[in-house]
């Protein structure tokens, strides 16, 4: 069984086919980096125009890469993120795909963007299943959510503010290193001494599992003012050491309280190296999707989307995409 995914929830155009549950036969992804970039972030209407001008050729690319000749008869289900997101990028992915459902007579499934980072780990190890704890990190996502089965989630904690992606996108800004922050914080951090100022860990000493780091960038525009000299490398290597903690402080409470082990981390922040070494030591076990897989991306749409398609669930064409939808 063929499922079509895809993706435009922000600013990536993405799509992909997969084959039942994990055989991933081909996934694609236009990214709009370089149109975004010398606006220090994603301007939504200019994401949805790109998405616009992206999606047909790419999927037309990935039909052709896959030796798709017949779609209507080779593809059999579809799965497109219906939110959250940005409005604008939503439409234009679940428009395209209630156009396909329909002319090609096959079932589709909307799916939560966040479940799919969820997926996105399930195509890479074959030993994740209920119960486990998943921490979704990206740009607009920080929720470390129990996924008691697949299609049953419980949050169990989120941000109070700004997602852990966003601030590592903000304190970039303020060093003035350019749009995408976290790439380089992280490469500059190579270079920096994590200890070098003493940041504060952010809800450290809180006993609930919620996250905050609109304190911690402060403290780095703080020491900047303080010290204008600071070196670059030193402010953000002691940011990352500081922001990487707080989300594992929160994972080993979540691990505590509900007394599971197996722990799934997605999202474009899984990417970070910092984070990928400080997890080794752990008690718990950690799950990382392969890099390609952390931001944003068709395939885990197309596995959250045949998953629900086999539990028994199915999407009319009437549904509307929900930019602040939910997971649990």
């Amino acid at each position: 069984m063929l499922t079509l995914g895809i993706e435009t929830s922000c600013d990536d155009t993405s799509v992909a086919l997969l084959e039942n549950n994990k055989n991933l036969r081909c996934f694609l992804v236009a990214s709009q980096l370089k149109d975004h970039e010398t606006f220090g972030g994603v301007v939504p209407e200019l994401a949805s125009r790109k998405h616009l001008e992206n999606l047909i050729p790419l999927l037309s690319q990935l039909l052709d890469e896959c030796e798709i000749k017949n779609p209507p008869r080779e593809i059999h289900l579809i799965a497109v993120t219906d939110g959250p997101g940005l409005m604008g990028s939503l439409l234009i992915g679940t428009t395209a795909a209630k156009a396909l459902a329909q002319a090609w007579e096959v079932p589709l499934i909307a799916v939560n963007h966040l479940e799919g980072h969820i997926f996105s780990n399930y195509l890479a190890h074959d030993d994740l299943l209920p119960p486990f704890i998943t921490l979704i990190i990206s740009g607009g996502h920080t929720e470390l959510i129990l996924v008691r089965s697949f299609g049953d989630y419980k949050l169990l904690g989120a941000t109070r503010d700004d997602a852990v992606g966003e601030a590592f996108d903000k304190v970039a800004r303020l060093l003035g290193l350019g749009y995408p922050g976290g790439p380089m914080i992280e490469k500059m951090a190579r270079g920096g001494d994590p200890f070098a100022i003493p940041l504060p860990v952010p809800m450290a000493d809180s006993p609930s599992i919620e996250f905050s780091f609109s304190g911690l960038k402060t403290a780095v525009l703080w020491a900047l003012k303080r010290n204008p000299n600071l070196r670059v490398e030193d402010v953000c290597a002691s940011f990352q050491r500081a922001a990487i903690e707080a989300l594992l402080r929160k994972v080993d409470l979540a691990v505590k309280i509900t007394g599971i082990s197996k722990v799934a981390i997605s999202g474009g922040v899984a990417a970070n190296s910092w984070l990928r070494e400080k997890i080794e030591g752990k008690s718990w076990h950690a799950y990382l999707p392969p890099i390609e897989l952390c931001t944003d991306n068709a395939a885990m749409i197309a596995a959250a989307g045949y998953n629900a398609y086999k539990r028994g669930e199915r999407s009319p064409l009437s549904f509307v995409p929900d930019p602040s939808k939910s997971l649990a």
